[in-house]
């Protein structure tokens, strides 16, 4: 099939160096026009790859962007790459809030182009793949069957091949950001060189910078030799910056220009330091937001949102928590050498339900925690902790709210002690037969017999 490109700029100044500088880079029919009609008759008849959208100078760039918005519905899978002129009337929110997808603001080179024209087509192609049916459910240990895990390890294959191309991983605290980097990193030409993370979080802002690129002997109190810096150590390989939202702007200035330059100064040194790295940067944080309110430079988002990459939330991907149980049952019962236990179809309706604010890394402490206290071959429902039970929908749409939850344990309880009383009786105090009437081990039936003290129960039945 044919990809199109299509350049829209309308004084028409721009369009014909636009096309001689990115034609020869592509291999798509090239279409440009100077007309909003005309460019919304090109995106209804033809599917448009990469649209190109020149933003002028002028009281009228509202309009342009409206354009921008109703060309964008005619082709809901083009790629949108936003060029602002130099002194575009238009905010940072109103751009950002445009549905671009790539944004470059003059004056931009030519090499700028070329590259984000590379990057919008790829970007395209990839949105085009179809996830293969046989598909491994893991991927360099991102775990996953469900429709959006499927179309994340397609990104990663695709991306792997490329080992220059900063990366921005999108996605709430919990959902494996990190393991999404590595896997880039494994999947890369670099994988033989070292991948080295920074979190951008946890180290005080006044210690990161001489963290990330390392200080001169003397450069402060305390700084007695050289050290190196994360950079250094990341040199040939990839630099991931987690939680980049909460890097602050002074820092964020540096940064850029070592994403530009590829290079940097160490603190107390007038000597630059060459480096050759890929950045993969990830934030729980909303960086247009960020960006809109001026708690995150511009021009640091546009060179860090190359390729942009969301991981789902567990809450959107529940076909896999079936999948995420069996994984980490059988990782934590086997480093604890014990026998692997399982969860009832009710207790995994209870966990399927549950919005899961912490995500998988929430999930994966919850089977630990039981690998740990939970001592029978199944998980049922009274085995997990009262928050994944109480106001949860049950199928006939009632619902456990907190007055009866707080009793819900203690029936279910009284319902096994009957349970097991009456199998004990039927058994005539043979525990063997009440196990194998009760469907039980006979060792799980005395672990219960005795957490629950049902001997003397057992006792005061018969006197």
């Amino acid at each position: 099939m044919v990809s199109h490109i299509l350049l829209y700029d309308n004084n028409s100044t721009t369009l014909t160096e636009l096309t001689a500088v990115i034609k020869p880079e592509l291999s798509a029919t090239f279409l440009h026009t100077n007309s909003a009609d005309e460019a919304q008759d090109i995106c209804s008849r033809y599917q448009v790859a990469v649209l190109f959208f020149h933003l002028n100078v002028g009281d009228n760039y509202r309009d342009e962007l409206e354009l921008l918005r109703q060309l964008r519905k005619l082709n809901d899978n083009t790629v949108v790459v936003l060029l602002v002129a130099d002194g575009c009337n238009a905010s940072a929110k109103e751009i950002l809030q445009s549905g671009a997808h790539f944004f470059l603001h003059a004056p931009f080179s030519n090499e700028e182009i070329v590259r984000t024209a590379n990057s919008a087509f790829q970007h395209y192609m990839l949105q085009q793949s179809t996830p293969s049916a046989t598909r491994n459910k893991e991927c360099l240990g991102i775990i996953g069957q469900s429709d959006p895990m499927q179309r994340l390890f397609t990104l990663i294959d695709r991306l792997g091949g490329d080992g220059d191309s900063t990366v921005l991983i999108q996605g709430e605290s919990g959902t494996g950001k990190e393991l999404v980097a590595k896997a880039l990193h494994l999947r890369s030409p670099r994988r033989h060189n070292n991948f080295v993370t920074i979190n951008c979080a946890a180290i005080p802002a006044e210690l990161l910078e001489s963290e990330l690129f390392g200080y001169h002997k003397g450069a402060f109190t305390g700084a007695v030799n050289n050290k190196k810096g994360r950079l250094q150590y990341a040199d040939g390989g990839t630099l991931f910056l987690d939680e980049i939202g909460d890097m602050n702007p002074a820092l964020q200035a540096k940064l850029l220009r070592v994403i530009q330059e590829q290079e940097f100064d160490p603190v107390g040194s007038v000597k630059s330091i060459t480096v050759n790295v890929r950045f993969v940067a990830a934030t729980h944080r909303n960086l247009e937001e960020a960006v809109a309110k001026g708690n995150f430079r511009e021009d640091l988002y546009y060179r860090l949102s190359v390729v942009p990459l969301e991981i789902p939330p567990l809450r959107e991907r529940k076909d896999d928590i079936p999948l995420l149980l069996e994984t980490f049952t059988q990782r934590f019962c086997t480093s604890k050498k014990r026998n692997v236990f399982t969860f009832s179809p009710q207790a995994i309706e209870y966990l399927t339900r549950y919005p899961w604010p912490g995500n998988v890394r929430e999930l994966e402490n919850l089977v630990q925690r039981l690998s740990i206290l939970h001592m029978e071959d199944v998980v049922e429902p009274h085995d997990l902790p009262a928050k994944y039970l109480n106001d949860l929908p049950f199928a006939d749409g009632n619902t456990i709210d907190n007055g009866i939850g707080t009793d819900f344990n203690s029936r279910v309880s009284e319902f096994e002690d009957r349970l097991i009383l009456q199998a004990l009786i039927q058994a005539r105090g043979n525990k063997k037969e009440a196990a194998e009437l009760l469907n039980l081990k006979r060792t799980t039936l005395l672990e219960k017999i005795k957490k629950k003290q049902l001997d003397k129960a057992l006792q005061n039945l018969r006197k």
